[in-house]
């Protein structure tokens, strides 16, 4: 009878175990994984080098307000750990390996580490909030291009829009503290109002 319902399970078990063998990437996903994986482990060595950069800043900072500084720059650099093992986590998932190579992290970092003098928390916190709207924007090329590309990886764009709301209200957040410190004459960079 035409109306009947019929389904062959045992090809669609199949399928779906074939499906399970070759891992998150789809025979339906036309996307370049291999560019996605080369651009993820660009996102690996710019997780990191902003987790270096706001350790080195919370080790070295001094001056009267190193407690306030120091405590956020190491909770900044946690998050950058965070995003770092995630995005790791992504490109092994994608059949790739995370470049960790720390020869090259440099290199492939979209942000630079730099390191202020000791006693200079505005240069600090100037060249975090700088790295972190560079991040920001990087971020957001990489949500255009692969829904450009229309990836299948779902969970990619997910991760990396969450990083970049998360960097955007802590951003936001950063800015609103800077301004009150400067309200207060503390830690103040150039130009800040």
């Amino acid at each position: 009878m035409a109306t009947d319902f019929a389904i062959d399970v045992i090809r669609i078990r199949d399928e779906a175990r074939q499906h399970l063998k070759q891992g998150p990437v789809t025979p339906s996903n036309t996307t370049d994984v291999e560019r996605v994986i080369t651009v993820l482990n660009q996102v690996v060595a710019t997780e990191m080098v902003c987790y270096l950069r706001y350790t080195q800043n919370a080790v070295v900072a001094q001056g009267i307000d190193r407690e306030q500084v120091a405590s956020m720059f190491r909770d900044h650099a946690a998050e950058e750990l965070g995003h770092f093992q995630r995005v790791s986590d992504r490109v092994n998932q994608l059949g790739g390996s995370p470049d960790m190579n720390p020869a090259t992290m440099k290199e492939r970092a979209q942000t630079e580490y730099s390191t202020p003098a000791d006693t200079d928390l505005q240069g600090m916190i100037r060249d975090n909030l700088t790295a972190e709207r560079i991040v920001i924007g990087y971020y957001a090329e990489i949500i255009r291009w692969l829904t450009m590309l229309n990836c299948g990886s779902y969970r990619n764009r997910e991760i990396q829009a969450g990083a970049g709301e998360e960097r955007r209200g802590d951003q936001h957040g950063r800015e609103e503290q800077r301004a009150a410190r400067c309200a207060r004459g503390a830690v103040c960079a150039e130009g800040a109002g």
